[in-house]
């Protein structure tokens, strides 16, 4: 089942509860889809690839707001946040440990002959490719630099 589909049986799960966290979550996602389909133009549905990145760019967009909100002590506006970011969360794969994301960026350095910062964006490229969905862009840039350093 793709991720569109169960994001709208989620939201009618939502409707039905009355959950209204839930469906503002699910509702900013299912537009964010829609945008993407009509960015793409001729392309009649989305990858699955492609819902993943949307779904992580929403889960960065709460991580983001809530650390700003807590940053201001303003813990109710950062609540509601949190609480967006654990029901898109159920859409994603399961993340990697640091440790894995470590052995495949160790493993992509031996593959292409990495030998300093200059080849970072050459092995930020495969490894964000291997991982997609799997861990965030941050997490595999610290460790990329950390190991061609």
């Amino acid at each position: 089942m793709s991720l569109q589909k169960q994001v709208m049986d989620k939201m009618k799960e939502a409707m039905k509860a009355k959950d209204t966290v839930a469906l503002q979550a699910l509702r900013a996602v299912k537009s964010a889809f829609l945008l993407a389909k009509t960015e793409t133009g001729v392309q009649a549905e989305l990858t699955e690839e492609q819902e993943i990145k949307i779904i992580q760019k929403q889960v960065k967009q709460r991580k983001d707001s809530a650390a700003i909100f807590i940053k201001q002590d303003r813990q109710d506006l950062a609540e509601p946040e949190l609480a967006e970011l654990a029901i898109l969360e159920q859409f994603l794969p399961e993340a990697l440990s640091e440790e894995k994301i470590e052995e495949v960026v160790i493993a992509t350095i031996n593959k292409v002959g990495a030998s300093g910062m200059k080849d970072m964006g050459k092995v930020m490229g495969i490894v964000s490719k291997e991982l997609a969905g799997q861990a965030d862009g941050k997490t595999i840039s610290t460790l990329v630099k950390k190991n061609l350093m």
